[in-house]
């Protein structure tokens, strides 16, 4: 380990060599000493909320106008097409942002996909707001709407980790002009964690903006940030001041739910008799206070959690599914992990029956979860208890967390997991813990470096086992650089986490660059060629595993949105283990052989686009082709129809040089009344297993955050000799409740 840790220590001093002989190319400034101020307006009168400025007020609140925002892409600075104003109000229970985004096409001239909520971000035209109201600058909430007033709110740590799940009572209207759009929100201070200033102290919010519109892929942000960064990065923040805030309310949250579920299972078309089974439980908010937040959860339910995709692994690693869950999702960037690869906590351990696969739910009897967080520290802790079924005994889930910040954007802290499985009736008890350091460095703007290491002990095995990584990253407007050694030891064993593999460590540097052409309004808006290293090798004795070169020369992002890459993987293998991609088995050796990788994208933001992509070339004995394409047609954005398809094509494989052809479908329908009802399905076919699925599921907002949802599944599995089906219908009804 002291080699490793050797080699990542001269690959940071490197990069800071790097750094000093490129600073005549560093356009990242520094944050302003005096931040611009944004003054805000009490109301006389009473703002309708219909995304039209036309109260008297509005014209009263100082605007922060088009020449006070910076451009920040296709390029740093200069003249832009698109110019944005804001206002900002307030009255006892809301905060009020206006926004007046110009564009000369009106309607025509806008971009969005479809009525989705936490739509993603860079295929729809957006304005988006983001405020600090604890004065942490490393901490931020971020409000966002397209021009046809849909939501999306993010809470952001450090500029590096988003919980884009997160969600929060608010309102937003806008309306279509001849000239633009515009729209007006409404932030109710109770969805807000503050606290009251001090006698004599003036309010002081951290407060930053920006629009992205699509047409041009122009970005606007306020007040200027380094296009190496991104409009969360707080330490760069405007203030708003001659805020009169209300005392902070009691703010409880209640979200009560009512759940009918039918469900009927069948092998070889025969099976018990169908099951219907209703079912009440519900959440709880409460705000301690303006940074500590207690949740609760009785008899959770996931019926409305999106389904998991079908993947065909072709790796020796274990494939991530991401967590999916809104309980578990939010303020998950708070726990220590690599973001991909080791997690010591990993939520979808608790509630499902197989966390590392797609798996089927387990009950969840109760839950409880505090945070707590200020600008000295992070507090948080989680109890859950998950309830036995016929396949597994019960199971606590518990968690302890704590954070101590220093400096302006540094941090270190430790967590501590438990896991108890419960004995029963052809189970046995087991205690399972993992205790894990971790430190988070910001020397400057453009550096970062974290890591963590975490130690577990499993009692079943008796085992002890430790893992974790170190990162460094140098992040600037022309080009980044970065270097990762991730590892896992044979015996760590996270009974709360995920690791994508055991006895292994992982080296991965490397960086590219950012080419921008001069001219403006160019074809090409950026070309970022590259390279980077994945090495492998066991983690016990260095004995070598696999490692690929990733060379990208041709990385190119156009100016009218399409994308084009053209990669090669330079690759050496040691296979001495069983291994079987695409259910074919692979003989044990050393092999090498370079595979080809091209893919395209049309603009997705259009009315019609499409991406494809080949990996195609040797493959260990033989040669595989995967072709991925995908369509999506969208005439407005009440429809999208998204049609997918993968074909793994393996040539002359394995031991006994096969030849086999695997298919997997996918194809989604979204229709959409308006941002509050919604109806999609979705269809997948794997014919490496013979699965298809479908899920349907209506979506009705009748209140804010106060759903109705109807839900259709059905799994149907051949299996050769026994053919599966699994059919259920959930009819599930919400209400949120704001004290």
């Amino acid at each position: 380990m002291k080699k490793h840790l050797s080699n990542f220590i001269f690959g940071f001093v490197l990069l800071q060599n790097l750094t000093a002989q490129n600073t005549s190319t560093d356009l990242n400034f520094p944050p302003p000493e005096n931040p611009p101020i944004v003054r805000v307006v009490k109301t006389s009168e009473k703002i309708t909320l219909d995304g039209s400025l036309d109260e008297a007020d509005w014209q009263r609140a100082s605007p922060v106008s088009g020449s006070d925002f910076f451009r920040v892409e296709p390029k740093q600075g200069g003249n832009f097409d698109f110019k944005t104003s804001v206002r900002i109000l307030f009255d006892e229970k809301n905060l009020y942002v206006g926004v007046f985004c110009e564009d000369s096409l009106g309607k025509k001239g806008v971009r969005v996909q479809d009525f989705r909520r936490d739509f993603n971000f860079g295929v729809n035209d957006i304005f988006f707001f983001q405020l600090d109201p604890q004065n942490l600058r490393r901490y931020c909430v971020s409000f966002q709407t397209t021009p046809l007033g849909t939501q999306r709110d993010v809470q952001v740590f450090d500029d590096d980790f988003k919980d884009q799940d997160w969600d929060a009572l608010w309102s937003v209207k806008t309306e279509m002009l001849e000239n633009g759009w515009s729209a007006e929100f409404a932030i109710p201070f109770k969805s807000l964690r503050y606290e009251l200033p001090k006698s004599g102290e003036a309010v002081s919010w951290g407060f930053t903006a920006s629009r992205l519109a699509l047409r041009n892929y122009e970005q606007t942000v306020f007040p200027p940030i380094p296009q190496a960064f991104s409009p969360y990065r707080m330490t760069y923040a405007a203030r708003l001041e001659d805020l009169e805030l209300p005392k902070p309310a009691l703010n409880l949250r209640l979200n009560p739910y009512l759940l009918y579920n039918y469900e009927k299972k069948e092998t070889n078309g025969t099976g018990d008799p169908a099951e219907g089974k209703p079912k009440i439980g519900g959440d709880a908010k409460w705000a301690v206070n303006s940074h500590a937040v207690l949740d609760l959860t009785f008899n959770t339910d996931f019926a409305q959690a999106d389904v998991d995709r079908a993947v065909n692994n072709l790796t020796r690693f274990n494939v991530f599914f991401p967590e999916r869950r809104q309980f578990f999702l939010e303020n998950s960037g708070i726990y220590p992990s690599d973001g991909s690869s080791i997690y010591p906590y990993f939520s979808r351990t608790i509630g499902l029956a197989n966390s590392q696969f797609n798996a089927a739910a387990v009950p969840i009897d109760a839950g409880v979860r505090f945070n707590d967080r200020n600008e000295k520290r992070t507090l948080s802790a989680l109890y859950v208890h998950q309830r036995g079924t016929g396949q597994q005994g019960g199971a606590s889930f518990g968690l302890a967390r704590f954070q101590k910040n220093f400096g302006k954007q540094n941090n270190f802290g430790a967590m501590l997991t438990h896991r108890f499985d419960e004995a029963g009736e052809g189970f046995i008890s087991n205690h399972n813990t993992t205790l894990t350091a971790d430190f988070f460095l910001r020397p400057n703007d453009s550096w970062t470096v974290n890591g963590f290491w975490s130690g577990s002990r499993d009692e079943g095995t008796d085992n002890i086992g430790h893992a974790g990584n170190l990162f460094a990253g140098l992040n600037l407007n022309d080009w980044y650089a970065g270097w990762v050694t991730k590892w896992v030891s044979q015996d760590y064993m996270p009974g709360m986490g995920f690791t994508f593999g055991q006895n292994v460590i992982h080296h991965n540097p490397g960086g590219y660059y950012i080419w921008r052409p001069k001219k403006e309004k160019s074809y090409l808006r950026r070309a970022d060629p590259g390279f980077f290293i994945n090495y492998y090798h066991n983690a016990s004795n260095g004995k070598f595993q696999q490692a690929d070169l990733y060379l990208f020369p041709v990385y190119l992002f156009f100016q009218d949105n399409s994308f084009l890459e053209v990669s090669l993987f330079p690759t050496w293998q040691n296979i001495d283990f069983g291994f079987e991609p695409l259910g074919i088995l692979v003989p044990e050796g050393r092999y090498f052989y370079t595979r080809k990788f091209v893919q395209y994208n049309t603009d997705r933001s259009r009315k019609l686009s499409g991406d494809i992509s080949a990996n195609f070339g040797k493959f260990y004995d033989g040669r595989l082709l995967t072709l991925t394409t995908g369509l999506r047609i969208a005439p407005m954005p009440h429809a999208a129809l998204t049609l997918d398809y993968e074909l793994n094509r393996a040539r002359s494989l394995g031991e006994n040089d096969e030849d086999k052809d695997v298919h997997l479908y996918s194809g989604g329908l979204r229709l959409a009344l308006n941002p509050h009802l919604q109806g999609t399905v979705f269809y997948q076919y794997n014919s490496l297993d013979k699965t298809g699925r479908w899920n349907a599921r209506l979506s009705w907002e009748y209140r804010p955050l106060s759903f109705l949802y109807l839900v259709f599944n059905d799994t149907r599995s051949d299996l050769g000799i026994d053919r599966l089906r699994t059919t259920g219908l959930i009819g599930k009804i919400s209400l949120m409740q704001q004290i």
